[in-house]
């Protein structure tokens, strides 16, 4: 992280120091003239006269060794609107030489509750770099000092900022790494660390997997050197013995398309195909650091989808945990295969009160949604509704596809109990869904998100700088403070 930020308790002498200071949408000074000298105040007014009133930030230069900045709030922002405002600040501050500011906590002149501490959570959130392999990293160094005796974050809010921020940046360092570093071998190492943060983990690796009969998982990793793994992170932070809240990720650490090769072109970008378990992963950490009060379980199958004499061919037929038979028509059509196994073994093992799912899963739901909204598929109303508000309130944006019977018959084989693909064509994402929805069998509540137009951003947005993006961990989060806790 490239941002520390202090709470400073001891009054300081403001004559030389760079200042953030807060104030309404129309700039107004009036309100903000004690944290100013006469000077400075007559000169911000002055400067402001020709000013862009329409932007959040404005910068006025008082000396070679003094900055203020003047950040603007309308009273209608939404926590997604104060965490943006955070990230503006973090762009305009990384541009210029100082790496030191002051902010007048007491200038926050919104009600909203946590202002500042969304606020800053925004300026952390947009500073995330993955530099590890540069040999030059050039990471500067910002310090902002919180000063005031007003609109602090309680211990507490920080506590919970703290643990989101460490789960988001663990997720999109995983997903971050190259394939010949993060291979399932070490994937699995990393995970067995987490026991640290109080998390339970357990590794099943493919002689266990075997032995449970998980040949759809191990059907895709079958053409790798490195071993394939399902892992199990439980967090037991209730009270009782409640069922616990079910998340479970794909995990292919690079995926080739095995014997359905994918083009050469962007193949480099399939280091990110574990971004669903990697969002599982940084949520759980979350939880665990932030000492949840709810009982949860992550589950991630870690498999690599290579091509060599051992792989998986089109036209094998494997036996899936659940029992049911598949025909793999299309070896490109792996992440739905450990999915499969993943998804019966939580809820049989588990019984949880729902389970969600994470896989960058589908180009088809790119084509659907492109980069703005990720694909959420669902058997049950009330479930789906929740996940979507908590979007809204994350800016981590979902837009609910459909699951029908009719869609079934597009994904029976004549051969197995089901096929992988549907090869007439169309509604590739459905009918992966449809396909992961036969592998609940109890009928227990469940939503699969699609990801793959998520996971990762070339471009960046309004909370990371490009690269991985950590699309999944403050959405769920969010799910389980608003309706678990």
């Amino acid at each position: 992280m490239s941002v520390k930020i202090n709470y400073s308790k001891k009054n300081h002498d403001k004559s030389n120091l760079n200042l953030v200071i807060f104030c309404n949408d129309k700039f107004n000074t009036n309100p903000i003239k004690k944290y100013l000298s006469k000077t400075e105040l007559n000169y911000v007014d002055e400067l402001l006269k020709n000013s862009d009133l329409k932007k959040n930030l404005l910068i006025f230069e008082i000396s070679s060794k003094k900055k203020i900045i003047l950040v603007s709030a309308k009273n209608d922002f939404k926590r997604s609107d104060i965490e943006n405002l955070g990230a503006d600040l973090y762009k305009c501050i990384n541009n210029l030489k100082s790496s030191d500011y002051y902010i007048i906590s007491d200038s926050v002149i919104l009600k909203n509750v946590d202002f500042l501490g969304y606020f800053l959570h925004g300026v952390v959130l947009k500073s995330y770099e993955f530099k590890k392999y540069k040999s030059k990293k050039d990471i500067k160094n910002i310090t902002l000092n919180i000063v005031g005796s007003k609109n602090k974050p309680s211990s507490q809010s920080q506590l919970k900022f703290k643990a989101l921020e460490e789960g988001t940046f663990y997720t999109r360092d995983l997903v971050s790494e190259p394939g010949n570093i993060l291979h399932p071998d070490e994937y699995a190492k990393r995970l067995s660390s987490l026991k640290k943060d109080g998390l339970k983990v357990t590794i099943l690796d493919e002689k266990k997997l075997k032995k449970l009969g998980m040949h759809s998982l191990l059907g895709v990793g079958a053409g790798s050197v490195r071993g394939s793994y399902l892992v199990t992170m439980e967090w037991n932070g209730a009270k009782n013995k409640s069922q616990p809240l079910a998340f479970v990720g794909k995990g292919v650490t690079f995926d080739t398309g095995g014997y359905s090769l994918k083009p050469a072109r962007f193949m480099e970008d399939m280091t990110y195909d574990m971004a669903g378990s990697a969002a599982v992963v940084g949520l759980m950490k979350t939880l665990a650091l932030r000492k949840a009060k709810i009982n949860a379980v992550g589950v991630v199958g870690l498999v690599e989808n290579m091509v060599s004499g051992n792989a998986q061919r089109p036209g094998d037929i494997v036996k899936s945990y659940s029992g049911k038979t598949i025909e793999v028509l299309n070896t490109d059509a792996e992440g739905r295969l450990v999915l499969a196994d993943a998804l019966t073994f939580t809820e049989k093992k588990f019984k949880p009160k729902f389970i969600i799912d994470l896989a960058t899963l589908t180009g088809a739901i790119i084509v659907s949604l492109g980069s703005e909204y990720a694909g959420l598929f669902s058997n049950n109303d009330k479930l789906s509704s929740q996940i979507i508000e908590a979007g809204k309130h994350v800016e981590e944006k979902l837009w609910r596809m459909p699951l029908h019977k009719n869609y079934d018959k597009l994904i029976n084989s004549k051969n197995a109990d089901m096929q992988n693909i549907n090869y007439v064509g169309g509604a590739g994402s459905t009918t992966a869904a449809q396909f992961l929805q036969r592998f609940i069998l109890n009928k227990t509540p469940w939503a699969h998100l699609d990801i793959a137009g998520m996971a990762f951003s070339k471009y960046g947005g309004s909370l990371n700088s490009g690269g991985a993006t950590g699309f999944g961990v403050r959405l769920l989060n969010q799910l389980i403070e608003e309706n678990y806790e």
